[in-house]
């Protein structure tokens, strides 16, 4: 049996591959269209509705490329050599929202809190448009109707912040 493995291995060696089948199938279906274009196909281009041999192919390598870093190291290399990448604007993209803070729940509060203390001192009441939005961009009014919406949600100290800057239930 071992010499049969080694035969095997020599002809191809992902005749047995350690990932889905249906990956493998796929890949091959994506190795033949690479191909028959004589290697001359940019796959950052190819329309995500691209079917071949049945096979959704752009889907396929569109997931592929946005999933580059849950992949094996040999699926790295398989697709790299048709030329298949990592799709360095979503892995950018990625890595933007991870490293934006998160930003707590009661932190969110205080900030809209410091927003409407603002509006009124400017306005004399708490009545805030629907659409108003502060110079820094935070959606008050939105914020301020979703807050009355959701009044059981909030703390007694939070209800007396509100109800001290005159806000109507």
């Amino acid at each position: 049996m071992p010499e049969r493995r080694q035969a095997l291995e020599e002809i191809d060696p992902f005749w047995c591959p350690a990932w889905p089948i249906t990956w493998q199938r796929a890949y091959a279906t994506a190795r033949q269209w690479w191909l028959e274009s004589d290697g001359r196909v940019d796959w950052t281009v190819l329309p995500v509705e691209t079917v071949f041999e049945g096979e959704q192919l752009g889907r396929w390598v569109q997931t592929q490329r946005a999933g580059w870093p849950g992949l094996e190291d040999d699926q790295q290399d398989l697709l790299a050599a048709i030329g298949i990448e990592e799709d360095q604007e979503l892995m950018a993209a990625k890595a933007a929202a991870e490293a934006k803070p998160k930003v707590s729940r009661t932190d969110r509060f205080q900030l809209h809190l410091a927003a409407l203390t603002a509006f009124v001192e400017r306005e004399g009441h708490a009545r805030v448009p629907r659409a108003h939005k502060t110079p820094e961009g935070l959606s008050l009014g939105a914020w301020l109707n979703n807050t009355k919406a959701r009044r059981a949600k909030l703390g007694a100290e939070q209800l007396g912040q509100l109800e001290a800057l005159g806000v109507a239930w």
